[in-house]
């Protein structure tokens, strides 16, 4: 059956901690005040998060990735903006660098209560942010099946998102940590495998029958088919420090999707890989981003990330031209050549030590890059 091609809208959502304006430490005071601030400001485009210094954006349904960007920088500088009435500014990064876990308080919404009690001492470590990325897929069946497809591909938008190297004061070895502590709750990690929307329905309605969960928004998968809008929500990314990073990313899992329905409309498919292969490549992706390369399983070999990139590139030209975001395609060499936030983090982390700091005093130089960069240039 031909599918009719999707409309391949986007929508964008950022989750900001918010840290004090002098200390760039995480706010551990109720922030009431601001939420009713920001809501007056952005109406239903904001919403708070489980931990109270956190806050929620999401653009619009946008057309283009050019709209997207339009509604981002509004919606990052009319939070900072207002942040500052109540001496908070919002960072854009997946960890702070120096939070305690265990200083931090939960949002007051009966929701957020059940969560608690629910998850117990792995959700109150929840000090993370990411960034998900809505693309309009409106056929159900189309939906389940480019799902199935992209997890591939979700390693490669992770490594060039990473913001989340450093955990408690020092640094973890690692460009993401916030998928280790997020893959402590349920229900994460890669998708399953469906063969139909009917099938993937039939699953989820056997864990609301039995009470396990409420509904699908309790599938906290890299990538899944969204509750309230026909879209693939594409979820594994941390959230990118500066703004054109994150359009590059957002523009690149779009034109993924594209590039899979083409390959559909010309009855191929990119290959499946088992769960187990795609995961290796997860992992060295939040252990080293970009930086040593991933598995390429049809070549049975290790490839440098820019070659890798430059073949995706290569593939997507025909999709950046269609969906007008090739310029956003094309500055993710950028990221390559600059580093992603958590290079630039670590760099700044390190030379604080090499010029004798400690790594609390380390941690904050890293804490007012990041709320300095998150606004720079709106």
């Amino acid at each position: 059956m031909t599918v009719r091609e999707p409309s391949w809208t986007i929508g964008i959502e950022e989750e900001y901690l918010m840290v004090d304006c002098d200390t760039a430490e995480l706010t551990t005071q109720p922030m009431d005040g601001l939420m009713k601030a920001c809501e007056k400001e952005l109406h239903d485009l904001v919403r708070p998060e489980f931990l109270q210094s956190q806050v929620e954006v999401g653009t619009k349904v946008c057309a283009t990735v050019k709209e997207a960007r339009q509604q981002l920088t509004w919606l990052r500088k009319s939070v900072a903006e207002v942040g500052k009435q109540f001496n908070l500014a919002p960072i854009a990064a997946s960890t702070h660098p120096m939070a305690e876990w265990d200083e931090q308080d939960h949002t007051d919404a009966e929701r957020y209560h059940t969560f608690a009690n629910d998850m117990q001492a792995v959700v109150r470590r929840l000090i993370i942010s990411g960034m998900h990325v809505h693309v309009g897929i409106d056929d159900d069946d189309l939906r389940i099946d480019l799902m199935n497809q992209v997890s591939y591909f979700l390693p490669h938008l992770l490594a060039l998102s990473t913001s989340s190297p450093l955990w408690r004061g020092r640094d973890t070895g690692l460009k993401c940590y916030r998928l280790s502590v997020f893959d402590e709750l349920p229900r994460t990690g890669l998708p399953e495998f469906f063969d139909s929307y009917s099938e993937y329905k039939k699953h989820v309605d056997a864990l609301i029958n039995v009470g396990m969960i409420k509904d699908s928004t309790m599938l906290w998968w890299d990538v899944r088919p969204a509750q309230k809008f026909p879209t693939l929500e594409m979820r594994i990314t941390d959230i990118c420090t500066t703004l054109d990073d994150a359009l590059a990313i957002a523009a690149l899992f779009q034109c993924i999707l594209r590039m899979l329905y083409r390959l559909r409309r010309s009855n191929q498919r990119w290959r499946t890989y088992r769960t187990m292969l795609i995961n290796e490549n997860r992992w060295r992706a939040q252990r080293y981003g970009t930086d040593e390369g991933l598995a390429d399983f049809g070549k049975g070999e290790l490839v440098a990330f820019d070659d890798l990139l430059d073949e995706l590139l290569d593939m997507l030209k025909e999709d950046g031209e269609a969906l007008h975001c090739s310029e956003e395609l094309a500055s993710l060499k950028i990221i390559l050549k600059r580093g992603t936030s958590a290079h630039r983090q670590i760099d700044i982390f390190n030379q604080a030590m090499k010029n004798g700091a400690s790594e609390l005093e380390a941690s904050r130089a890293v804490a007012h890059w990041l709320k300095e960069e998150t606004v720079r240039g709106l």
